[in-house]
């Protein structure tokens, strides 16, 4: 049997509801993955990374540098998405900050191996992305980029994220020794393919 969609099959919008269950998920396991992150002292890619680079070198919180970062995107990602888009990343982008802050007071690590932490952080915060990317938010910043030039261009978002981090690392390069930027390095390999491979408009219809 052909795999392929029929074009006369009903379009199925998600829910309120259905909304709200993919924003929780995709921010909860996110920020596992920046628990663990942080954790190990390493960095990551995209919006992110650069809210975890000046968290370390000024002291503040993740989730508040974070919240202040994104700011500036909200207004593109309005004038580009729609307001919908820009209401539900604004609200992923909060809980993110706030969960990212709770978290680590709720799950801690005895033992956990730098190199095992880092792939698994690229594979919680790529499950993250991938939920809020289906049910039409993102993490603000580099994602609403990354998103629109793969809707208008069908330019991978995964690629636009890794031109971005390459930018991040070369300022990480100059905050963390080289051990950790090289796990760094493959944390944001492996978040960055889970989206490449798996992050295709045509498997499914988002809302």
């Amino acid at each position: 049997m052909s795999s392929t969609p029929r074009t006369d099959d009903p379009v199925h919008r998600h829910g309120p509801l259905a909304d709200a269950q993919g924003l929780a998920f995709g921010t909860t396991m996110t920020a596992l993955g920046i628990t663990m992150l942080t954790h190990l002292g390493l960095a990551t890619g995209q919006t992110a990374g650069l809210a975890v680079l000046l968290a370390y070198v000024t002291g503040q919180s993740f989730g508040l540098v974070f919240f202040v970062v994104n700011l500036p995107f909200y207004w593109f990602g309005y004038r580009r998405m729609g307001l919908r888009f820009t209401l539900k990343t604004f609200a992923a982008v909060a809980l993110l900050s706030g969960l990212s802050a709770v978290l680590p007071q709720l799950v801690q690590f005895d033992q956990l191996h730098p190199v095992v932490g880092a792939v698994l952080f690229g594979m919680c915060a790529g499950a993250g992305l991938l939920a809020l990317f289906r049910h039409g938010a993102s993490l603000g910043g580099v994602g609403i980029l990354a998103l629109y030039l793969q809707d208008r261009l069908g330019f991978r978002a995964g690629y636009t994220q890794l031109i971005f981090d390459a930018c991040v690392f070369v300022f990480a390069a100059f905050v963390l020794p080289w051990d950790r930027l090289a796990l760094s390095v493959l944390g944001a390999v492996v978040l960055n393919l889970v989206i490449t491979i798996n992050h295709r408009r045509d498997w499914y219809v988002a809302s």
